[in-house]
């Protein structure tokens, strides 16, 4: 099965908590349960409802985050995109990674907002 896994990232390419203002979202295609490729964009600037939209039109499949309100997972989930919330702060790569193996930790969901 193929996936497209969206991930807001810092400048260090780690998880940035508040996923609507990140730097960057890190795009990892995995085929087979493999991680095949990783390209980092830059959002556009931040509007409220924008960003589900945008990450559904680039064909990500997932995305994991820190924190996340509540309109913006259920206009991922309309998109038809996966919404897991609570991931450690970790790269790119660790969280993906970690998320295919099925051992990736999700903890509280900090955005209440």
């Amino acid at each position: 099965m193929n996936k497209k896994i969206a991930i807001p990232v810092d400048t260090q390419n780690m998880l940035d908590a508040h996923f609507g203002h990140c730097s960057y979202f890190a795009i990892l295609n995995i085929e087979n349960e493999k991680l095949v490729s990783e390209e980092r964009l830059t959002p556009p600037p931040h509007e409220p409802g924008l960003l589900p939209m945008w990450l559904a039109e680039k064909g990500v499949s997932d995305i994991i985050a820190g924190g996340m309100g509540q309109k913006a997972i259920q206009l991922f989930n309309q998109n038809g995109v996966n919404v897991f919330v609570g991931a450690p702060k970790l790269s790119a790569i660790e969280l993906t990674n970690s998320f295919l193996k099925n051992s990736l930790a999700f903890s509280a969901n900090y955005c209440d907002h």
